[in-house]
């Protein structure tokens, strides 16, 4: 009997992901474990297994597609045994439990009645499911569902993408198909013969297919020079649209200042070159300044907090968001409990949380749940920067590099130099007052000035 893989829900919020590679080919055995392919979401790299015993009747998606959550992606079967190639999930076709990230976390399918996704909205008779991204779209630019005829999700449930299509007013395409198709390119206007209806390359050249003609691209002056476009996709494209948001719906203000930063060095010195069965070795500039931070958020209630609506969450534990660079784009991974733990867990903790957002491994569940962020650059250089909110929270720290700065006696004479380090506090103006603001950076200034005091707090 064969049996249809579907590509499993990889966390709460995610509708779709770009499948970027398959990991074997049709024909070949697997067994439950094998990885079939290897998806991207807009977090993280995920491997999806096959789930099933037995040879790989067929692919279902293309290497660059887009494909919603439980959508069909392959057929497992017997070698040469017939098949029909599904368009929806078989609710007969069992679906594995789980699957893993590359990791080692579980990934809830989504087969399982303890799903927690937010379920679509009931619909009229006769219309598909909707999603509550897709209806958040839609009402906020006032369209009506009823202009989105089918949705590309399973079962026709309409997905944000489908609002978005329409809201663009131009045809979906998949990759391979956007990448082949000219401006004077006659598209098919009936639904193609991807997933949800998208066109894919061979519908460019369907016979007899209605037409509409891409209008052709304004000239450039810089028409004849080497170009390189790139599609915001995946994490590149979720960055956008945050930031894009954050600036539009918060009341931001940054507030600059810094910190004596000798007794910071001497303790870092000093862990280093400490015995490494204590474990300590390894903290780092970053680590005492976001520890630190930690525990100075915890005396401030509104700066520890989301603002949701017209409610202001106040959280009694800090769960930190630490921003890390990757050759993705930025991650802001959650450090759990980052208030509770000592420095050698909280260091530890950092490092394998920045290791997995580099090798695209880690958990999508750990880029939720933050209270507050902390955002460092000062390994570049940067000796000051204005940091945005990851709404909803309400507070975002950048740290800069430690640079010498002159001091200066009650005559106005130098008399010498320190080193000191520059410290950005970004916050919501609608909740954080600036004299709040200004004593969460004064006592935390003051933290840092006795570094050796706070980390034994």
């Amino acid at each position: 009997m064969a049996h249809t893989v579907v590509l499993p829900r990889l966390g709460n919020t995610v509708e779709s992901c770009i499948l970027n590679s398959w990991l074997v080919q049709v024909g070949d055995d697997v067994t439950a474990t094998t990885e079939l392919c290897e998806v991207e979401t807009d977090k993280s790299t995920v491997q999806v297994p096959a789930g099933f015993d037995g040879v790989l009747l067929a692919v279902l998606a293309g290497e660059g597609d887009e494909v919603p959550v439980l959508a069909p992606i392959a057929v497992i079967g017997s070698r040469g045994e017939p098949i029909d190639v599904p368009t929806a999930v078989d609710a007969a076709s069992p679906v594995p439990e789980s699957t893993s990230d590359s990791s080692g976390s579980d990934v809830d399918s989504g087969a399982s009645p303890a799903s927690t996704e937010t379920p679509a909205a009931a619909s009229p008779a006769g219309r598909p499911a909707t999603s509550p991204r897709a209806r958040a779209l839609a009402t906020e630019h006032q369209l009506p569902l009823s202009t989105v005829s089918e949705g590309s999700g399973p079962h026709g449930r309409i997905l944000a993408q489908d609002v978005q299509a329409v809201l663009d007013g131009s045809p979906q395409l998949t990759r391979s198909a956007a990448a082949s198709v000219d401006p004077d390119h006659q598209l098919p206007t009936a639904p193609g013969s991807g997933i949800g209806g998208r066109v894919r390359e061979a519908d460019l050249h369907r016979d007899g297919a209605p037409a509409v003609t891409l209008s052709p691209p304004a000239q450039s002056a810089a028409e004849h020079e080497d170009v390189t476009t790139t599609t915001l996709r995946g994490i590149r494209k979720l960055i956008a649209t945050r930031m894009t948001e954050s600036l539009a719906t918060t009341a931001q203000v940054s507030y600059d200042i810094t910190a004596p930063a000798d007794t910071l060095l001497e303790l870092r010195r000093r862990l280093k070159a400490s015995d490494p069965a204590l474990g300590l070795t390894g903290v780092t500039i970053g680590d005492l300044v976001a520890f630190a931070a930690v525990r100075v958020a915890t005396r401030f209630p509104a700066i520890n907090a989301h603002l949701v609506g017209d409610e202001l969450r106040s959280f009694s534990r800090v769960h930190l968001g630490l921003a890390v660079d990757t050759p993705r784009g930025l991650l802001v991974p959650t450090v759990l409990d980052a208030s509770a733990r000592t420095l050698r867990d909280f260091s530890a903790t950092t490092k394998a949380l920045a290791a997995d957002c580099q090798a695209g491994t880690i958990a999508p569940d750990l880029l939720t749940g933050a209270t507050f962020t902390v955002t460092n650059l000062g390994s570049f250089g940067i000796e000051g920067f204005t940091p945005i909110l990851n709404a909803p929270q309400t507070a975002i720290l950048g740290v800069s590099a430690i640079v010498p700065r002159p001091t200066i006696d009650a005559d106005g004479h130098v008399t010498g130099a320190e080193r000191r380090l520059g410290l950005s506090l970004t916050a919501d103006h609608r909740v954080v007052d600036g004299a709040d603001a200004a004593r969460f950076l004064s006592q935390l200034v003051s933290a840092i000035e006795h570094i050796d005091l706070t980390v034994m707090s």
